[in-house]
């Protein structure tokens, strides 16, 4: 479909071995009935997703039939949360929305519509190839399972303990504390994804507006139609050209229902990089954790050199009492060198938590760079498209016209 062809278009034309093994597309959606977990009857959509070998056909020939499996919306949010907990470090491609936002007085809010669904379709299908996109998310073993294995694959992915980790790590950032000397690159990506946020749902809200407002104006120009009809009735020589001219303004009035249609899908690839900037905000909390849990263990370091240091200079008996009661010498140097023993694992566990920090931050670094690229290009790309429809849309609106004056001019 050509919704499917613009959702490709927005990708980066990034090669990964996945991508050259395989072609993936969202093929359909269906409406299914069943019970859910808890018994209880619900109306549900699945998405067929195909999967075949990207080799060049030779002509003449016939493509290889595609594997394929039916998933619901909440198996993609489960593939979604293994990616975001396995791979920290990088902004995870968003799902489309769950339940229509940003919307304008006729669209549908229910999930179930067929225009809805059919948008998210395209949305699940560009999420699925900006995964496979990806040089590190294309090469795991769960998202390959996703794609080619129906039955096992939840199994699979639990299996992995993600959902611990995803629990410890909430855990972790719900108690941290204001990082000291945060990397001053990712504040700056902080403010800029809060920024961004906030300039694209003005965006969206007033496209809304407009395309409320637009509606209006083209289906009032349906009673020009009318008008023009009643006209044609009593006249004898104008009659043929009112009642042609009022066909023109029929067509006009209902061809606004295809344009908004075909703009929800710009406003689509808008509302990507909305849910794009919570994807960027994960990646800036767990940079701070981590940062957390490197000045976590260094002040752990300097506390046991403190202590270490303060009974080799004060070895009064007075003090060596308060620090570890009455003890023999050959006691207290026990002591002394278990803490010794423990310096020296803290150092270590420094050192290792410091090396940690680094990677981290390098490999988050890399990929917020590559994310930067796409962005751009992407956001670009829509701009453009958006501007360019919305001058067909006019030429539409002056060739109405043009017709209509050929009309009254044959009168």
């Amino acid at each position: 479909s050509c919704s499917s062809s613009r959702a490709k278009l927005t990708m980066v034309e990034r090669e990964t071995d996945l991508l050259r093994k395989i072609e993936i597309n969202v093929a359909e959606a269906e409406k299914r009935t069943g019970k859910n977990t808890v018994n209880i009857q619900e109306t549900y959509t699945v998405y067929l997703i195909e999967t075949r070998p990207a080799e060049s056909v030779p002509e003449g020939g016939t493509p290889a039939a595609p594997d394929s499996l039916w998933r619901r919306y909440s198996e993609f949010e489960l593939l979604r949360t293994y990616l975001l907990v396995t791979y920290p470090y990088i902004i995870i491609p968003p799902l489309p929305e769950k339940r229509a936002e940003f919307m304008w007085h006729k669209l549908s809010a229910d999930n179930l519509d067929p225009d809805f669904v059919e948008r998210r379709r395209v949305g699940l299908e560009n999420f699925l190839l900006r995964v496979a996109s990806h040089p590190i998310l294309s090469t795991d073993k769960i998202f390959f399972r996703f794609l080619t294995e129906e039955k096992g694959w939840r199994e699979a992915v639990l299996e992995t303990g993600f959902q611990d980790k995803a629990d410890s790590r909430l855990k972790s950032l719900s108690a941290m504390f204001r990082v000291k000397n945060p990397d001053t690159r990712f504040t700056a990506l902080k403010q800029y994804s809060d920024e961004l946020n906030t300039v694209v749902s003005h965006l969206l809200r007033v496209r809304a507006r407009v395309a409320d407002r637009l509606y209006g104006v083209y289906k009032v120009h349906g009673n020009y139609g009318r008008v023009f009809s009643e006209w044609s009735a009593i006249e004898k020589e104008m009659g043929d050209g009112l009642q042609s001219a009022g066909h023109h303004m029929d067509t006009y009035a209902a061809s606004i229902d295809d344009i908004l249609e075909e703009e929800e899908h710009y406003a689509d690839q808008l509302k990507e990089y909305l849910f794009y900037t919570d994807a960027v905000r994960y990646v800036f909390k767990r940079e701070k954790h981590t940062l957390q849990l490197h000045q976590t263990k260094q002040t752990t370091v300097k506390q046991y050199r403190y202590y270490g240091h303060t009974v080799r200079i004060f070895s009064l008996k007075g003090m060596t009492s308060k620090l570890f009661g009455q003890e023999s010498q050959e006691q207290r140097e026990s002591r002394l060198a278990a803490l010794g023993q423990s310096i020296q694992e803290g150092e270590e566990m420094v050192k290792e938590k410091n090396k940690e920090c680094q990677e981290f931050m390098q490999a988050a670094w890399e990929d917020i760079e590559r994310f930067k690229e796409q962005k751009d290009k992407d956001l670009r790309e829509a701009l453009i498209s958006y501007a360019i429809m919305q001058i067909s849309m006019c030429k539409k609106g002056i060739q109405v016209w043009s017709n209509a004056k050929e009309c009254f001019n044959k009168m």
